[in-house]
């Protein structure tokens, strides 16, 4: 996917978010968004939303002199999201389909999502995801897919939303033990994406296997990936990209075989998708 109007407004508008997360004094936000008013007279509408907020984000971390913008508010939303975890654990014990249940519970997580035009409550959409419809639902072919495949990958997208996600693949090597399962991150903190920090200290190396994309970009552009993350996306029998960012950079691919699993949460990908904010989606390419 490339830029419209509507993302450039949309990143102008993050660059306050950044502001207030960081307490930034009234002359450091007021830097951080001419800045960034700035850079977007210049953004190029070759290139995919996250391509562009990699450089803005680039820019507002060395402005503000601190790595990883968002590290305190990535703490606070993984406490929040581990406070799900025994709720969640007792719909999947209960649940009469596990695959379908364990999905929904990785959807949910993708609410959390500090970039987005429109912000969800989790818990809010934690007690109606059971309940919901896809909006597009490729779900069925997901199942047979999984059940065939020999190696799946799996992309992560943002911190907090992690925890479901390991409890996802926990719940796919139950099911279909068969397979191997890698998890792919970030290569470095870029808007509260998940990296090797979080993925670790949840415990990913040792569920499954775990790979550094090497990408700054919050979501998987391939042409930014390094050799070992790119070999894994062309060779895994199935890859299962979780939220918006990955599926702006992974829309086109030049491989099949990707499920995308996310809620809608900006008009631009509604429109791509030809859904409506607040849907969720499972759709299989």
């Amino acid at each position: 996917m490339f830029i419209d109007e509507a993302c450039v407004s949309c990143i102008i508008n993050q660059s306050a978010k950044v502001a207030d997360a960081i307490n930034a004094d009234e002359q450091l936000k007021s830097r951080l968004t001419s800045t960034v008013e700035d850079m977007s007279k210049s953004f190029s509408f070759k290139n995919s939303p996250p391509e562009i907020a990699s450089e803005v984000y680039e820019k507002m971390s060395y402005l503000a002199d601190k790595k990883d913008l968002y590290d305190d508010v990535k703490e606070h939303s993984t406490k929040k999201a581990l406070s799900f975890v025994p709720l969640l654990e007792e719909k999947l014990l209960k649940s009469k389909n596990r695959l379908l249940t364990a999905t929904k519970i990785a959807v949910a997580g993708n609410v959390i999502d500090l970039a987005a035009e429109v912000e969800f409550d989790l818990k809010e959409e934690l007690s109606k995801i059971f309940d919901t419809e896809f909006s597009h639902n490729d779900f069925d072919e997901l199942e047979k897919k999984l059940q065939v495949a020999k190696t799946v990958l799996i992309i992560g997208d943002n911190v907090g939303e992690h925890i479901f996600d390991y409890i996802f693949i926990k719940t796919l090597k139950e099911l279909y033990p068969n397979a191997e399962y890698s998890y792919m991150v970030r290569g470095n903190p870029i808007i509260n994406d998940v990296t090797m920090k979080e993925a670790k200290e949840a415990g990913f190396d040792k569920l499954c296997h775990l790979r550094n994309s090497g990408v700054n970009t919050p979501g998987f552009t391939y042409n930014r990936a390094n050799i070992e993350s790119q070999e894994l996306f062309d060779d895994s029998d199935l890859v299962i990209s979780k939220g918006m960012g990955n599926y702006e950079c992974l829309s086109p691919s030049h491989r099949k075989e990707i499920c995308f699993l996310l809620k809608v949460k900006c008009g631009v990908v509604a429109t791509s998708l030809e859904k409506e904010i607040g849907d969720i989606i499972c759709k299989i390419v």
